[in-house]
């Protein structure tokens, strides 16, 4: 069969190089039905019979090395697997564009060939399975090696455009620190030499000197030892800047800025190992590791979902880090954070109570649809502002911001793996902290309710809400005759919004330097003190996420029941602190007993487990993938969550009096619930 394919490949494609080497590829391609196993015993046959009918070789080699010899490198080897350096915006529209109107593939330009050649959305895993060594026997096979034969020419251009690759890249890596996003972070590079604009030195000198060393003008050739040294520091500065954007804000033009620096230091000391002339015999095999990559690449060429997943992954760690840092205040690690916890979730629900109270007489008013939307959506967005304003919280708001801190705990473990115990102890006091939260919430919410419909009562001698109005409410909580608990769920997703709304609007805010921005604004200079103008500046710069993302919430929840009756789908919302007190209402119409009472009240509870449950799944995934870690052995974690337990189970609801070690740094972290924003951490790296 190799033979045959070899005497077809031969006269069929005789003036086609490219058309040779895609076939062979079609040919060494497994089958749906087969693995890469099938690919490398294909590559051994071929090889065979290559060897076996001289030829056929001879045929091979002139039709191949003639192509070699005019075949043109840089463009693979300095562009195919890097971003491009037009920026997010135009490259995600060039691939669209390429994607619905492709230009016509160059068969002499070589990263044409590659998409031409691995044109299959699998190709890059099984060629990646396939032994360096086998891809490296292949290439030899075919690739000319008598000095007098075609191909060689193109071998000595090769190594030259890889040098002019390597020294162009260095300059792109130098021109790069003077991109404002750059410079926003790190003013000092515009006044120092930073280890780009030294690799780029460096690396010129080396490139000529290789050069001088090939013409035979240089004897010995300097080894790379000083590029690499620099590598490394230029490596250092940009997990640097990397830190630094997360914590002074990022957008996707600067994350993919970034991205593209690492690729592109990666590319650089790639094509060092490949020309290092003092290990030849290492050369093919890294030279074999580049072209796999390379076929990766090739494959994500016009792919939109992988610019967009890489460059959004940094955007995403940035956003759920300003997160983390909120986090950290929703968890209380001794009894008098505790215990101010508790009050700011008394005060959350006393507000609640208040803003259920307006909801039940905006929707008995008679309005239309959409105006009794836009009301009920304003009471929850500006209820909630509220809340925040006066320091209190609104406990199911908590997981989207603790879930971030779970997973900076998680990836400061070793490759990702924390210590359980350490975690548990985490989790633990999250829980507990989040039960006190919801407890303040839903004693304050029900209580006042009540007290509110009786107190009316007694004084005007009519119910506060109507009997239509009551029945309504308790089937609504009832998740055995109604959806409560898919209401509970649909809830839960907007409480994982609102988290990402949050640290997504306290990026922009570090990004765009908010408080100074204020501070000089020509109106507030003109309307507001110098005093206080800053402290309005300080105060809505460290609480944007939190104002902005509390009053989407409040959009979310008000408009659902909208979208529903617009789709005519069975769409509403169901929030374990708003039951509460659609519970005290409903309870002063008509007072069902105390079991039917404990029934209900655990209805509501049920409701807050699905508001919890579902935000803090979505957040915690979110917030590991966004880190590039997980929770590598969650049975031992669930081990040490039970060991802790059994050792104190009064833990579970109620602080030690003197928190562990694990907890001191989040011993005052409830300083104030969701009020009182922590300032950012500008200088963790």
């Amino acid at each position: 069969m190799p033979q045959q394919l070899l005497r077809t490949l031969t006269e069929r494609h005789a003036d086609d190089p490219v058309g040779t080497l895609v076939a062979l590829v079609d040919w060494l391609r497994p089958g749906s039905d087969e693995d890469a196993s099938a690919a490398i015993e294909r590559i051994e046959r071929l090889q065979t019979a290559v060897e076996a009918d001289p030829t056929l070789q001879d045929a091979l080699h002139q039709r191949l090395g003639d192509w070699l010899d005019q075949a043109r490198f840089f463009q693979v080897l300095a562009g195919l697997g890097l971003f491009s350096r037009r920026g997010f915006l135009r490259e995600l529209g060039q691939r669209v564009y390429e994607r619905l109107n492709p230009a016509p593939a160059d068969p002499m330009n070589v990263r044409d060939v590659f998409y031409l050649a691995f044109h299959e959305a699998d190709d890059p895993e099984w060629v990646a399975q396939v032994p360096p060594a086998c891809w490296e026997r292949l290439m030899r096979t075919f690739w000319p090696s008598s000095p007098d034969q075609p191909g060689q020419k193109g071998t000595d251009r090769l190594t030259r455009e890889a040098l002019y690759a390597l020294e162009m890249l260095a300059i792109w890596i130098a021109a790069e620190e003077f991109e404002p996003d750059i410079l926003r972070l790190d003013p000092s590079m515009a006044t120092r030499d930073s280890s780009f604009i030294a690799l780029q030195r460096e690396v010129g000198a080396h490139v000529r000197d290789y050069v001088g060393w090939m013409d035979g003008k240089i004897e010995d050739l300097y080894d790379d030892a000083h590029i690499r040294v620099l590598l490394e520091q230029c490596n250092e500065e940009v997990e640097r800047l990397h830190r630094r954007a997360v914590t002074r804000g990022t957008s996707i033009s600067l994350t993919h800025l970034l991205e593209r620096l690492g690729q592109t230091i990666a590319r650089i000391e790639r094509l060092l190992d490949i020309l290092d002339p003092k290990a030849c015999e290492q050369c093919n095999e890294r030279a074999t590791a580049l072209f796999t990559e390379l076929v990766e690449a090739s494959a994500e060429r016009h792919g939109i979902r992988p610019l967009i997943r890489r460059s959004v992954r940094q955007l995403a760690r940035s956003v759920t880090e300003n997160a983390s840092d909120k986090g950290e205040h929703y968890i209380a690690g001794d009894r008098p954070a505790y215990f101010r916890m508790l009050a700011s979730g008394l005060a959350g629900g006393l507000v609640i109570a208040v803003m259920a109270l307006l909801k039940i007489h905006i929707l008995e008013s008679g309005f239309a649809r959409l105006p009794e939307t836009v009301l009920v959506s304003l009471n929850y967005g500006l209820g909630f502002v509220l809340i925040h304003i006066l320091h209190g919280t609104v406990a199911t708001k908590q997981p989207a911001m603790t879930a971030a801190s779970i997973a900076e705990q998680v990836e400061l473990g070793e490759h990702g793996r924390a210590n359980p115990r350490k975690l548990a102890d985490l989790l633990l006091r999250v829980g507990r902290t989040q039960f006190v939260a919801i407890a303040g919430n839903v004693i304050a919410a029900l209580s006042l309710a009540f007290l509110i419909a009786t107190v009316w009562q007694q004084q005007t001698g009519t119910s506060l809400i109507t009997p239509e109005r009551a029945a309504y409410i308790l089937t609504g909580i009832n998740p055995v005759t109604g959806l409560a608990l898919f209401y509970a769920a649909i809830a839960g997703v907007w409480l994982f919004l609102s988290g990402l709304i949050a640290g997504f609007f306290d990026n922009r805010a570090a990004y765009l330097g908010l408080e100074a921005r204020l501070r000089e604004h020509p109106l507030l200079q003109r309307l507001l003190p110098q005093g206080a103008r800053h402290r309005l500046a300080a105060y809505i710069d460290g609480h944007y996420g939190a104002l902005i993302s509390n009053f989407a919430f409040g959009i979310m929840l008000g408009s659902t029941g909208y979208v529903g009756y617009l789709l005519g789908l069975p769409l509403d919302i169901r929030h374990v602190a708003f039951s509460s007190a659609d519970l005290g209402y409903a309870m002063s119409q008509e007072f069902a007993g105390p079991l039917m009472f404990a029934l209900l009240l655990g209805f509501v509870l049920l409701i807050g487990a699905v508001n919890l449950t579902v935000s803090f799944a979505l957040a915690l995934n979110v917030a590991l993938r966004a880190r590039g870690t997980r929770i590598a052995r969650p049975l031992n974690l669930v081990r040490a969550y039970w060991q802790l337990i059994r050792q104190r189970p009064s833990g579970l609801l109620y602080p030690p009096n003197q928190p562990n070690g694990a907890g001191n740094r989040h011993s005052n972290a409830a300083e104030s619930g969701d009020g009182r924003a922590p300032g950012r951490r500008e200088h963790r790296e």
